[in-house]
């Protein structure tokens, strides 16, 4: 497959089809408020930072789909709050009209019939390019690895830290960036936060959350904590943050 890749701002026409393409992100992962706040205005705020492929040869089917945010860094470090904070940040230098000096990947997603076909490399450096053709000397991504669910007992440090004998990443796409010449720069401890009644993640994710403790939950890198004397469920997903230079 031959992809066309281009922003938003260039096919507005296909954004019902971005929005509408089949995906396996897990249900409780569109919960998070920060997201409620970014993802309604990427079509009229973000709309160059938001990238669509398509198949040349059926150039009006979208196959894949990714995302970008520019926020303010200056001298801080990248923050704990991962996902999350880069939203907020973008959100606040918007409104105070502060120019970014800093671009986050936020998401790559591939359509679920072509997963596994190495299109996801071909998107994250198609978010390189663009960021470096705005005039980025970094992309920063709070990569959320994707084997972390099979092992939500493991500390995310630890987990980020296991290397195969020719010292690549463990995780599938954490080696994809760090191939891309992504540099691993810390762990985003609080990247991502969905609370919800205990009702709520029932509905989710169709499990009872009968009992206080921690549960572990299809696609959670990490366990959710339930607590039934309250009625209300937490989960506090830790990412990892990477730095790719583009100059």
């Amino acid at each position: 497959m031959e992809l066309q890749i281009t922003t938003l701002a260039e096919r507005p026409e296909l954004e019902p089809q971005m929005w509408s393409m089949p995906h396996s992100w897990p249900a409780f992962m569109n919960q998070d408020p920060a997201a409620n706040l970014f993802y309604p205005l990427v079509a009229g705020e973000y709309a160059e930072f938001a990238l669509v492929a398509v198949d040349r040869a059926d150039p009006d089917a979208v196959v894949a789909r990714a995302f970008s945010v520019p926020f303010v860094l200056g001298d801080d470090e990248l923050p704990d709050d991962g996902w999350d904070g880069v939203l907020w940040r973008a959100t606040a230098a918007r409104r105070r009209g502060s120019t970014p000096d800093a671009v986050s990947a936020l998401e790559i997603t591939i359509r679920t019939d072509l997963q596994g076909k190495g299109l996801s490399t071909v998107m994250l450096d198609a978010l390189r390019a663009q960021a470096a053709g705005l005039g980025f000397s970094e992309l920063f991504a709070p990569v959320r690895p994707n084997r972390k669910h099979l092992q939500p007992r493991v500390p995310m440090a630890d987990y980020a830290a296991l290397r195969r004998e020719d010292g690549l990443p463990v995780d599938p796409w954490l080696r994809v960036h760090v191939r891309a010449g992504g540099v691993i720069e810390k762990i985003a401890r609080r990247s991502m936060v969905v609370a919800g009644t205990l009702e709520e993640w029932r509905g989710w994710t169709g499990l009872p959350f009968d009992r206080t403790g921690d549960v572990e939950v299809p696609g959670a890198l990490v366990p959710v904590h339930c607590d039934t004397d309250h009625g209300r469920a937490v989960y506090v997903e830790p990412n990892v943050w990477v730095r790719h230079r583009l100059q």
